[in-house]
């Protein structure tokens, strides 16, 4: 016996437009997903991932005026799921679907849909997702290789976007300026691209990646308060310059498990960059630490200090380093970032 029938897989483009014309012309009354509906529309039997038993994995399930699809959430053997012309506003019973591959579910109709999770399946890009209300969608340990279609037209309300654990290279491609949360953990990306559009940006989280340098961050960055690139591949001392462009912003930073971080003049010299650290890596900064920095700075005979191969002149870092105001100073753009104090911080 075949692994599977002859039934194609359910196409993205087949009779769309008498689906449409059929949708203006039907109506279909609302209700909850049954065992009964599902017995109707599956199809396409398939071996399962032993390979000593059957189950069938195609489950068409459109126009079927469904407002609920937890019952979905014990048939785990589908990959291929048509949900398309229903009244769904809760995605959640997906999280079960472990094997799906293949999803049809216009979401410009899910216009209250604010959460949606697709974590942990095979999807290898985004091509058509949409999502006009949402603000947090989870694509965490998928195998998506491209960040396209991340545009502001079609994610405008985005706040958090979690990517960790899928193929990227790169960080280019996301244009979404509302964004505050990206999570990039566990990837393959050698590049830090496209950034400077990400203004409100308060979490970056890059930790075990491919990274060599943090040329990227953007003085636009105006927001960024947290960056984790733990577990790069960081060696050179000048590659940790570029982050003196998030020095009236940053608060924490992590980038423990890099070579860079074995210096032992590391610690003092990210501090000059940045003397406004709360916490490097697992260890706070104490108001003795900046001390130490500033003292670095004040015994410097020259009109200039030169840092990770770029010139600091003094001048610019005594705003920075007001220690008897700095523990009452708060960062002026945090009502413009919208970082509340329930932000959660991930080592």
């Amino acid at each position: 016996m075949s692994d599977f029938d002859e039934d194609p897989v359910l196409s993205d483009v087949e009779g769309e437009e008498e689906h449409l014309k059929e949708a203006e012309d039907e109506k279909v009354e609302v209700q909850h997903l049954t065992q009964e509906i599902i017995s109707q529309g599956l199809s396409l039997l398939c071996r399962t991932g032993n390979g000593l038993a059957h189950a069938f994995v195609k489950l068409n399930l459109q126009k079927r005026g469904l407002d609920d699809i937890a019952a979905i959430n014990s048939y785990i053997h589908i990959r291929f799921l048509d949900l398309s012309n229903n009244h769904l506003a809760d995605l959640s019973p997906l999280s079960s679907l472990t094997q799906l591959l293949w999803l049809k579910q216009p979401f410009a109709q899910l216009t209250y849909l604010q959460w949606l999770s697709i974590a942990m399946n095979q999807l290898t890009d985004v091509d058509g997702l949409v999502g006009p209300a949402l603000e947090s969608l989870n694509l965490t340990g998928n195998r998506i290789q491209r960040l396209n279609g991340f545009q502001y037209g079609s994610f405008a309300n985005l706040v958090t976007l979690e990517l960790r654990g899928n193929h990227l290279e790169t960080t280019d491609g996301i244009n979404l300026p509302h964004l505050q949360q990206l999570y990039l953990a566990q990837n393959a990306i050698k590049r830090l691209e496209g950034l400077e559009k990400l203004e409100r940006l308060t979490t970056l989280h890059l930790r075990d990646n491919q990274l060599e340098s943090l040329d990227g961050l953007s003085p636009s960055m105006k927001c960024l308060q947290y960056l984790n690139a733990r577990g790069n591949a960081i060696i050179d001392e000048n590659a940790l310059r570029y982050i003196g462009f998030l020095s009236q912003s940053l608060r924490v930073l992590v980038l423990s498990g890099n070579p860079v971080a074995e210096n032992s003049e590391y610690r003092i010299n990210v501090l000059i960059l940045v003397p406004q650290l709360e916490r490097l890596d697992k260890n706070p900064v104490f108001p003795e630490d900046r001390a130490e920095a500033w003292e670095r700075i004040r015994v410097t005979k020259t009109k200039y200090i030169f840092i990770f191969g770029f010139i600091f002149y003094p001048f610019d870092l005594v705003a920075l380093c007001n220690f008897r105001n700095f523990e009452k100073r708060k960062c002026m753009r945090n009502k413009m970032c919208n970082y509340g104090q329930n932000g959660e911080v991930l080592d």
